[in-house]
């Protein structure tokens, strides 16, 4: 199954952009009457068969739109250091892309050793997850982020740190029941400072564990999205 990025998608007919025109008619070699599915990232999942086959402007014309397709009943935001070699970071934001995620904010803490991320990359880098996942939502990739401004921000829903310091800490499995939305932040290849796992907590978060196992950034976010995906099985 082909599935295009159509995020300013309206009404009955559309024009692909010239990158995914050329992706579709010169890559895939589709042609007129070729049926191809489409996601606005709003949760539309449309069906269309292409009208005019051009390798710079392919027009499609919708045939049917799914709403909410593949909506889960949570809302995840995870905030994560981004690591020192950037193709982790990247790895992550695929993974959790797939697995099902609402909105991520690389994170600026004491111990980050990476304070710069490209937003139009990390932008790339998610929305082909999305479309090779077949996900309808698009996650918001938020700029990067200081630690000490995150944790002050609202949220509706469980907000949690996750660390590998001393601490009374709960498994994350146990500090969400289905259908809660949360707020995780994830440290750097540091961890978090002391300091600021105590003014999270002074901002209402929750300390959590993930495991016995100590892990890297990367993969103690996919774990911790994987984690909420099984929750809410």
């Amino acid at each position: 199954m082909n599935i295009f990025y159509t995020p300013d998608i309206e009404g009955n007919t559309y024009t692909l952009n010239e990158e995914e025109s050329k992706h579709c008619v010169r890559v895939l070699r589709m042609m007129v009457g070729d049926a191809i599915n489409l996601v606005d990232g709003k949760g539309g999942f449309y069906t269309a068969k292409i009208a005019d086959a051009n390798p710079k402007r392919c027009r499609v014309d919708v045939v049917s739109k799914i709403e909410d397709y593949g909506k889960r009943p949570y809302y995840l935001h995870i905030a994560i250091g981004p690591t020192k070699l950037i193709d982790r970071y990247e790895w992550f934001l695929e993974k959790v892309t797939e697995i099902g995620i609402d909105e991520i904010t690389p994170l600026e803490s004491f111990h980050s050793e990476r304070r710069v991320v490209k937003q139009e990359r990390s932008e790339k880098v998610v929305t082909a997850a999305v479309k090779q996942s077949m996900k309808a939502f698009h996650p918001i990739v938020n700029e990067i982020t200081s630690f000490k401004e995150l944790v002050k921000l609202p949220f509706n829903g469980k907000r949690l740190i996750a660390h590998c310091n001393a601490g009374n800490k709960i498994l994350l499995k146990k500090a969400l029941e289905p259908n809660e939305n949360a707020l995780i932040l994830i440290g750097p290849e540091g961890d978090f400072s002391m300091e600021e796992v105590e003014m999270a907590v002074q901002n209402g978060f929750i300390e959590i564990s993930l495991g016995d196992s100590r892990l890297r950034t990367e993969t103690a976010g996919v774990v911790a999205c994987d984690t909420l995906s099984f929750i809410n099985q």
